[in-house]
């Protein structure tokens, strides 16, 4: 297995290396684990992967995820198709930065993501390193959100376009989930900045301790959260990659944001994503 680190950030392109013996060789799998733990981000090219295989491998990391809003492939639950056409308009959330499904209660730990079938020029992903954008914060920021907790909702984003009565049953099924603003990652210990395009509010910042007159609560908190969820923006804690066909990724989604860039012209764009389940935030 051959690794060759992308940038400074985050991200590595393994070579040497098919997914489909990582299946039953423990070994590979342990050596996999491990460097996704160190550069958070895997790329591999030329991954001819069946979907009963893209997801043993995935569950290899845990138990699979289905979304309550992406389609998912019938014959291999925890498979989720994220399949664009030419005559379909853009997503609204896989161009924004966002941790996956940060609105559960126990976010995902990770994915597996599969290209299909991509645009011939154009349509690649970005990631973020969170654990880097929470270490070059300011002393005084990291001091203020120390404590703070805040919301993260599926009905606010993914639920906000549907009619008034299937937004409310998608938001009783998956209640507005609360995270600490900077989370610990549950393996490394890292501290990790964790607020998203999911999040809608802080849920602890009216105190005292940060509002003295009510300006300071509002716009205060909402200017406080957009410059937190700004900081995935910034390049140097950037890695882009660009997809060809049987391309896989795999990512700490405990410790990463990414962002799917909408660059291309009517085409066809096929994913296949395994979510992998995580663990409660602290």
């Amino acid at each position: 297995m051959r690794i060759e680190q992308l940038t400074h950030a985050l991200g590595a392109e393994i070579t040497g290396v098919k997914l489909a013996d990582a299946i039953h060789d423990d070994g590979l799998f342990a050596e996999l684990r491990k460097t996704l733990l160190t550069h958070r981000v895997l790329f591999l090219r030329g991954q001819d992967l069946t979907p009963a295989q893209h997801v043993a491998f995935a569950r290899r990391f845990g138990e699979l995820e289905d979304h309550p809003v992406a389609g998912s492939d019938p014959e291999n639950p925890g498979l989720v198709r994220i399949y664009k056409t030419p005559d379909q308009r853009p997503d609204r959330y896989e161009n924004a930065w966002h941790s996956d499904a940060t609105w559960r209660d126990a976010p995902p730990f990770g994915a597996v993501l599969r290209c299909v079938e991509c645009p011939p020029i154009g349509g690649d992903t970005m990631w973020a390193n969170m654990v880097l954008a929470y270490e070059k914060l300011p002393a005084h920021v990291k001091a203020e959100i120390a404590y703070l907790r805040a919301r993260h909702s599926i009905e606010a984003t993914f639920g906000a376009a549907m009619p008034i009565e299937k937004r409310l049953a998608l938001k009783a099924q998956y209640p507005d989930a609360e995270h600490p603003v900077v989370r610990t990652h549950p393996e490394t210990g890292e501290k990790v900045l964790y607020v998203n395009v999911f999040t809608t509010h802080f849920t602890n910042f009216h105190t005292a301790a940060h509002v003295r007159y009510g300006q300071d609560a509002n716009p205060g908190a909402g200017e406080l959260l957009r410059y937190l969820i700004s900081q995935a923006y910034v390049p140097e804690y950037q890695v882009r990659w660009r997809w060809q066909p049987n391309s896989v990724a795999i990512w700490d989604n405990s410790a990463t944001q990414h962002y799917a860039v909408m660059d291309y012209p009517p085409c066809y764009r096929k994913m296949e994503r395994a979510g992998i389940v995580g663990s409660k935030p602290f």
